[in-house]
C-alpha cells in the first residue's frame, strides 16, 4: 500500500487499500491533543498556539475499505461516539489467499498501534487531521 510519505489524502489511501494484492483491513486509531495538568504558563501558552502538549488516544476502530464510503463520512461516524479527536492514524492489516482479515485479527495490531503513538512512534502510520489533510511529522 501507499506509504505516508506518498499520500495526497484519505481518499488515495482508500484507493491504495482496495488496489492491493491481498484484502486489507483499515486500522484507525483517533487521538487528542492533551496538556499534561502540571503544565507550565509557557507550555499553556504554547499549547494554546497549536504546539505541544501529547497525543492521547480516545477511539480504536477497524473497517474493511468497502465499508469507509468517504472521510467525511469517518468522521460523521466517530461524532456519534461523543469522543473529540483531533488527528486519526491509519494502517493496514492484510489478509492471505484472499481472504480478508476479520475484526478479532485486528486487536493485537490495533493495541500494538496505540502503544506505538503512546511513545511517540507515530512516523510509521499514515495521520489525517478532522479535514482530512496527510500530516507529517518529524
Amino acid at each position: 500500500m501507499a506509504t505516508p510519505a506518498t499520500l495526497a489524502d484519505f481518499e488515495a489511501l482508500l484507493q491504495a487499500s482496495k488496489q492491493q494484492a491481498e484484502l486489507q483491513r483499515l486500522l484507525f486509531v483517533f487521538v487528542r491533543r492533551e496538556l499534561d495538568e502540571h503544565a507550565t504558563s509557557a507550555q499553556r501558552e504554547s499549547f494554546a498556539r497549536g504546539e505541544g502538549g501529547h497525543l492521547q488516544p480516545c477511539l480504536c476502530v477497524d473497517k474493511a475499505p468497502d465499508d469507509i464510503a468517504s472521510f467525511a463520512a469517518l468522521v460523521a461516524e466517530s461524532e456519534h461516539t461523543g469522543q473529540h479527536w483531533d488527528i486519526v492514524f491509519v494502517s493496514s492489516l492484510e489478509g492471505l489467499g484472499g481472504i480478508a482479515p476479520n475484526s478479532d485479527e485486528a486487536g493485537q495490531p490495533l493495541r500494538f498501534m496505540v502503544n506505538a503513538i503512546n511513545d511517540g512512534r507515530v512516523g510509521e502510520f499514515a495521520a489525517f487531521d478532522r479535514e482530512g489533510r496527510v500530516l507529517h511529522f518529524l
